[in-house]
């Protein structure tokens, strides 16, 4: 037998308060931010939840706010002392009032947060990001790719409106020596949730052409630490480790490193030193090209004296002796003698014209490498603008689909709700007071206010009825209460 019957707002009632009597003060919860929305007036409303210790399965959940007063003082004061913007997927430490309202339920109500565990827990996970790099033995394998020793063609990841980017371009194109570099740029988001996806996603594209490029360059202007945390990421540093171009990073960071640049080949502060290493490398090789080129003329011109040097040495220890031995032992070799002279000085002046060709020679087929090397370098070039040009085009078909995919999904959101706003049409005309006294029912009103019970009648009272046509006075004779 059923002792005891409730409404749900006495229930609810109860609830409200047994909560309200055992949680007095606020309590401080450990919990992860799995949602995290602001609505116009500035009010804050979060889905925390808890997960498995060794795993990723939700074993706890909660809905909590963030009022518009406090959330203007807690947010700055968390995002200044963490580094890190108030966002989903972090772990918090916050002071909370447990409350349960009749209509809406249990929820939470954040007073005060505590930034310090959440840069111990941010500390923990990017060391045990690190760790697990090192235990599976991919932390320096883009380090182990040879970079080339002129890279040239280099493949570009950034924001196409970041200051750090147009700074870089502006150093790398206009550059003293006027080296030529061969780049493309592949957009990517460079902060906040989204980075990750949108840099792997960049990086796959790369990956298409990995037989053209030289060297990939991940650049941003740099920004706060908050801003620039997305590069503490274990699938965006793994993929990094794994990629088979070397990976150059010009992120911003001026303290410390990211584990992006970490794993990287080469890490560079800014985009604008990036720019300098590349600039550099050309300008070295350069530069030992030259040195290359001026030893071999030096030595080349110092071969040549040499042999001169003991040619006229030879002339002047032979002539004297050959004519002096001849000339004593018959004078009428005398003419064979002139003879042999004039042969002998011929002989020489042979020798210096081939060794004036042999030196002509030299520089002409110098001369012919370099125009050799250079007719090469432009059909690189030429063959660099057909595949941008092919790869331009690829893009521009991968967005009509992106767009034409888009158009669809719009319209079948469309759809959906001219389907939901006729259902909700149709409802409301089906609960129009009118269309319900229709169906049989009535309204019963006491004093101008509709009856819901017998609380505030009494006997001889003068009720009122309207029925779908007419309406009905009656008096009050009996009054049955509800047990």
């Amino acid at each position: 037998m059923i002792n005891e019957q409730l409404k749900l707002s006495e229930l609810n009632g109860r609830v409200k308060k047994a909560i309200s009597e055992t949680f007095t003060t606020p309590t401080w919860v450990i919990a992860e931010i799995s949602e995290l929305k602001m609505n116009r007036n500035g009010h804050c409303y979060l889905v925390l939840i808890e997960k498995e210790t060794n795993g990723d399965a939700i074993v706890a959940q909660a809905k909590a706010t963030i009022w518009s007063y406090t959330f203007r003082m807690l947010k700055p004061y968390f995002e200044s002392t963490t580094g890190q913007p108030l966002t989903e997927g972090i772990k918090v430490l916050v002071s909370v009032s447990v409350e349960f309202h009749e209509l809406y339920g249990y929820s939470l109500n954040i007073r005060d947060i505590d930034p310090t565990y959440t840069l111990g827990d941010m500390a923990r996970r990017r060391k045990e990001i690190i760790s697990r790099l090192q235990r599976e033995g991919v932390a320096d394998m883009n380090k182990e790719l040879t970079l080339p020793l002129v890279p040239q063609k280099i493949a570009i990841i950034s924001s196409e409106t970041a200051a750090g980017y147009q700074d870089f371009i502006d150093q790398l194109i206009k550059n003293p020596a006027g080296y030529h570099f061969h780049i493309k740029l592949f957009p990517a988001i460079m902060q906040g949730n989204q980075a990750e996806t949108s840099i792997i996603g960049a990086l796959e594209q790369i990956y298409l052409y990995e037989n053209f490029f030289d060297a990939v360059v991940i650049i941003r202007g740099g920004g706060s630490q908050a801003d620039l945390s997305c590069f503490d990421n274990y699938n965006l540093a793994y993929f990094i480790t794994q990629f088979p171009l070397p990976v150059i990073t010009g992120i911003g960071h001026e303290k410390d490193d990211s584990i992006v640049d970490l794993v990287a080949h080469t890490r560079l502060k800014t985009p604008t030193a990036v720019a300098e290493f590349l600039i550099s490398g050309i300008t070295q090789f350069d530069i030992r090209l030259n040195e290359l080129k001026n030893r071999f003329f030096q030595g080349t011109d110092e071969l040549i004296k040499i042999l001169k040097t003991d040619i006229e040495q030879l002339t002047r220890t032979v002539i004297p002796i050959i004519k002096e031995k001849i000339v004593s032992e018959n004078s009428h070799l005398n003419k064979t003698i002139w003879k042999f002279d004039n042969r002998l000085k011929l002989f020489i002046q042979n020798q210096s014209y081939l060794l004036a060709r042999t030196e002509r020679s030299l520089k002409s087929e110098f001369k012919n490498f370099a125009q050799i090397q250079l007719r090469i370098l432009e059909r690189s070039t030429q063959a660099l603008s057909v595949n941008l040009h092919r790869i331009t085009l690829t893009n521009k078909e991968l967005l009509k689909r992106k767009i034409q995919r888009s158009e669809k999904s719009v319209q079948n959101i469309l759809s959906e709700n001219l389907h939901y706003l006729e259902l909700s049409k149709q409802k409301a005309i089906l609960m129009d007071p009118a269309k319900v006294l229709a169906r049989g029912y009535s309204i019963t009103t006491y004093n101008g206010r509709a009856l819901k019970d017998t609380d505030r009648l009494t006997i001889n009272a003068l009720i009122e009825t309207k029925l779908y046509k007419g309406n009905l006075t009656s008096e009050v004779k009996t009054i049955h209460k509800e047990v």
